[in-house]
């Protein structure tokens, strides 16, 4: 199991080997920690996703997979792109939606022998997910996690009321 950390910090200027992105599907940019870390990566990162195959028409990354690309104008030398679940009411497969986008990331973090890496509070956002219920899923999922790499796991909290949250699931 990876060292478990919880930080208020800017995704964007976190030292790590890898960030995640929580996309969305096109993996073309968006709004919060998505829009955020595309603005500070520059155009290169745009370009790296619009390189990505799509799986379907629009969709390079479905819901709960993982992608990566180089970090470009980032702190971190690679973006691990994942896409959660919208919350539609807790029956319609989101929790293993959710724990899928932090094994694939974690996988997809091993695969290429990155050994830290900053998750943000995937689907937290505009996708709705209850923050209690996401933040038990992402600490229960990470720790279930028995690869030798990542060896290091930071849950990047936007504000002080997301970082209670984690550091009190990481004490129980």
């Amino acid at each position: 199991m990876p060292i478990l950390e919880a930080r208020q910090a800017d995704i964007t200027r976190v030292d790590a080997d890898a960030i995640v992105n929580a996309a969305n599907e096109t993996l073309l940019g968006g709004g919060g920690v998505d829009g955020a870390i595309h603005r500070a990566a520059g155009p290169g990162l745009l370009q790296a996703c619009r390189a990505l195959p799509e799986v379907r028409p629009g969709v390079r990354c479905p819901t709960g997979e993982a992608r990566i690309t180089p970090g470009f104008g980032l702190p971190a030398q690679s973006v691990i792109h994942t896409v959660g679940p919208v919350w539609r009411g807790g029956d319609a497969g989101e929790a293993e939606a959710l724990a899928a986008c932090y094994r694939n990331g974690l996988a997809l973090a091993a695969a290429h022998g990155l050994q830290r890496i900053a998750f943000p509070a995937i689907s937290c956002g505009v996708y709705g997910y209850p923050i209690d219920q996401a933040v038990s899923i992402a600490v229960d999922t990470v720790r279930a996690w028995s690869g030798a790499s990542p060896t290091q796991v930071l849950f990047c909290c936007h504000d002080a009321p997301m970082l209670a949250r984690y550091e009190a699931a990481l004490a129980d």
